[in-house]
């Protein structure tokens, strides 16, 4: 197990340092002037070329590119173009609240989704069936904006249950240590706000969480359908076995790998791709973050924003290869 992890830790290498590469030729290959962006068009042509002497960007870029691999090298992000700040510290909060938001939408999903399919597959062909597979296909088909703004217009302005906008109440702020407002509101033992930042969660957490539900609804009803086929499960019935510990502990546990596959890759596409949902409500969170550094060509952030996603969505992978053998004893990595 331990040699895996490293072997799987060396990989870590030449995929990250393809990334850079190709995110740092995509982000160059864009057209447009930094120095014009955030000095704006009506600049003097001497104060846009003093700010690209200042930022480096009049040396050739594959001079620029092994400046920033040396920084990464030396644990240093670099700086904003736009802001001037150092981009670990900048983007601490912004990737903590899109860490808080994922890890509510995936309970969400995880939580209905896996029982959904559970169920569906237990009462194969009934009405429950039927009408959780079509609730799946309609949230997999379903655009994550429209269903942000239909949850704004109904549970906002209409029933006014729950706010629409923000990660918490801008009257009463919360105290910020880790950046993730659930946990530091409970280190602040102020209980209130951690009921604030939950009803602030829930409508994007919905909206971001449907289609990871829907696909992880199907995924689930399609292996727990297989499983159930098994002659052992038809030996555990003719023990006398109960229906639920045959469909939850004998056939979800050997159904379990394509679902947490599945679940895997969904927390790393919600890190990357919750864009849409953040603008919808107004979220902090690391892809507005990355999106507004594109509409300025803020080369560091873009670059350093994307290399931090696709670290986390590569350990994921990793952290999901090793709860393989922890779920199925006949899997071993050698």
């Amino acid at each position: 197990m331990v040699s895996y992890m490293l072997r799987r830790l060396l990989q870590l290498v030449p995929v990250l340092l393809g990334m850079t590469i190709i995110v740092f030729s995509i982000i160059h290959a864009i057209p447009g002037d930094p120095a014009e962006t955030i000095l704006g068009e009506k600049a003097s042509k001497e104060s846009k070329q003093a700010l690209r002497l200042e930022l480096g960007l009049d040396r050739p870029a594959a001079v620029q590119y092994f400046s920033y691999l040396g920084s990464l090298l030396r644990g240093d992000l670099g700086t904003s173009i736009r802001t001037k700040e150092p981009i670990a510290k900048e983007m601490k909060p912004y990737l903590a609240a899109t860490l808080e938001l994922t890890f509510v939408s995936m309970l969400i999903a995880v939580l209905f989704g896996v029982n959904a399919g559970i169920l569906s597959a237990w009462r194969q062909n009934s009405w429950f069936d039927f009408t959780s597979m079509l609730i799946a296909l309609i949230g997999v088909s379903m655009p994550v904006f429209w269903l942000g703004l239909m949850e704004q217009w109904l549970f906002s302005l209409k029933l006014q249950w729950l706010p629409s906008i923000g990660r918490v109440d801008v009257r009463d702020p919360v105290e910020a240590v880790t950046h993730l407002y659930i946990i530091d509101a409970f280190i602040a033992g102020r209980l209130d706000q951690v009921w604030t930042v939950i009803k602030h969660l829930i409508l994007p957490g919905i909206a971001l969480g449907t289609i990871p539900m829907a696909i992880i609804a199907r995924m689930t009803r399609s292996s727990m359908l297989e499983v159930l086929r098994s002659d052992f499960i038809r030996t555990a019935r003719a023990k006398g076995v109960s229906k639920f510990f045959v469909v939850y502990k004998h056939a979800f546990k050997n159904a379990l790998i394509p679902v947490i596959t599945v679940i895997g890759l969904q927390i790393g596409l919600l890190l990357g791709g919750a864009v849409l949902t953040e603008t919808i409500f107004a979220w902090p969170g690391v892809g507005r973050y990355i999106y507004e550094a594109i509409a300025s060509r803020d080369y560091p952030v873009i670059q350093s924003g994307i290399l931090i996603i696709a670290f986390i969505f590569v350990m994921i992978n990793l952290f999901v290869d090793l709860l393989y053998a922890a779920i199925d004893p006949r899997i071993s990595y050698k």
